[in-house]
């Protein structure tokens, strides 16, 4: 028999580590080091996405155990009380993961259980792709070139009555009564040391991923080249969370842009298709930088000659995460992340920027805001995508390509649509004064709405403050 390690693989269907020949005992393990890093809105999704993954494993006769402790502590003691000969796992890539799992490995050595990973998470693992200097690609363009090329594995099948075990069965009742929550209720979000989150957080399992992808599959995919950077189009697949949870496999969303691209009815549908691949692709550079650097949640990914002068701006910041910015497409998107865990990919990027050049406050504050308020948060796309906003990381944009929120607004809500939802204080006012907003006179402003605030900051001259920052850092002039 050997134990399958569930992480950020949780489901039955479409997961390498679940196909060999042997029984299978499920277990997932509260690590009390990864929880240290977790938030409510991510902790929610989880614990209801294990939920359904026990739902899936007892339809196929058995049942996921559940611990909690130092995986390095609890694996080995699992496998001698059930007498497992190998310990299966998916990779993983955050250094943290890593330092776990390198742990996990000389603890299971010492106990003479053998250890197996698989590739579960993303389609094309570090290794496979690399630079003739065998280090790893810093430009997405290059990137992309090779990954799309690479030929993708299939979903493979997930096990049936007979291959999963029931610990109840090869576990004596001290040690699950001591150890684990095996057929005991999951442990709450208070169990876990988390309070509830403020956000309706969507709900989580491999059903709702599947009915997700569908949905998407069959028509939004179409449309998503032209429509995904306008958040009131509702056009994006919603699927950041299961991806980033494993509730469904990555092989299996990659199957279904096949099938999507070979009915598609044009060669614009096609494209559109493409598009959506390449933010596949974005996901798996972002997992192939951290692998290689995984300093770069905390460090800057380019290196500048002197350090950049951010700002220590409480009220600013403060007035950013309350979404009071005097903004209204930043706005809109911070009480969206509130709301709903989930924030729109290009509103993201605009906050983002917002925080970063505006206010030129640390992207490091964001990426912490960021991972506390939201669902689908990953250490790879967050670190990728906050370093990418503030022109420090790879790929990103030049120091002086300063978003305008106010022109962004009005290109992607061009009705004020997204805006209306979320801030009601501008349900009622006309779309041009939404889109002039930072620009319009005390007066009017109150005329159109009261309640809502004024620009904190001028667009235009924190422009030109962020640039001079940048170019100090850079050592110009």
């Amino acid at each position: 028999m050997q134990l399958h390690w569930h992480r950020r693989d949780l489901r039955v269907t479409d997961n390498p580590a679940l196909t060999g020949d042997d029984h299978v005992l499920p277990v997932f393990v509260h690590d009390p080091a990864i929880l240290a890093y977790g938030a409510p809105p991510v902790v929610s999704f989880l614990l209801d996405a294990l939920d359904s993954l026990r739902e899936q494993y007892r339809k196929r006769g058995g049942e996921l155990l559940l611990a909690r402790g130092d995986p390095s502590a609890v694996l080995p003691d699992l496998a001698a009380a059930c007498d497992a000969d190998a310990v299966t796992w998916n990779r993983d890539y955050s250094g943290l993961a890593t330092e776990r799992d390198r742990a996990v490995t000389a603890a299971l050595a010492d106990a003479d259980v053998g250890v197996e990973q698989f590739d579960g998470i993303l389609l094309h693992e570090p290794e496979s792709i690399k630079p003739n200097d065998g280090s790893h690609y810093s430009v997405f363009s290059y990137f992309w070139r090779q990954w799309r090329n690479l030929e993708k594995a299939t979903p493979v099948a997930a096990p049936v009555r007979g291959d999963v075990v029931d610990p109840r069965d090869s576990l004596d009742e001290e040690w699950l009564d001591e150890s684990s929550d095996a057929a005991g209720p999951l442990p709450s979000l208070a169990d876990l040391g988390f309070d509830e989150p403020e956000s309706d957080v969507q709900p989580a399992g491999t059903d709702v991923a599947h009915d997700l992808l569908a949905d998407f599959r069959e028509d939004t995919i179409y449309r998503y080249g032209d429509d995904r950077d306008y958040p009131a189009r509702e056009a994006t697949s919603r699927l950041s969370p299961h991806l980033k949870f494993g509730t469904v496999g990555v092989r299996t969303v990659w199957k279904d842009t096949e099938d999507a691209a070979a009915t598609a009815s044009n060669g614009e549908a096609r494209e559109s298709v493409e598009a959506f691949r390449r933010m596949l692709a974005w996901r798996e550079f972002y997992a192939h930088v951290l692998d290689a650097r995984p300093d770069v949640v905390t460090e800057n990914y380019r290196e500048f000659p002197n350090e950049i002068q951010w700002r220590d701006d409480p009220e600013g910041l403060q007035a950013w995460k309350d979404g009071e910015t005097g903004y209204p497409l930043v706005d809109a998107g911070m009480r969206q992340l509130r709301a709903e865990g989930w924030i729109h990919n290009r509103v993201r990027m605009v906050a983002a920027a917002f925080l970063t050049k505006d206010l030129l406050v640390d992207w490091r504050e964001g990426y912490d805001w960021y991972r506390r308020k939201l669902a689908d948060h990953d250490t790879a796309n967050g670190a990728g995508g906050w370093q990418w906003a503030a022109s420090t990381g790879t790929d990103a944009p030049p120091y002086f390509r300063v978003f305008n929120p106010a022109s962004q607004g009005e290109r992607y809500d061009p009705d004020g649509e997204y805006v209306r939802e979320y801030i009601p204080e501008l349900r009622d006012a006309p779309t041009d004064a939404i889109h002039e907003w930072p620009t319009l006179d005390d007066e009017k402003r109150v005329a159109i709405a009261p309640d809502y605030p004024a620009p904190i900051v001028d667009h235009g001259e924190r422009r030109e403050r962020a640039i001079a920052a940048f170019e100090a850092a850079r050592g110009d002039g």
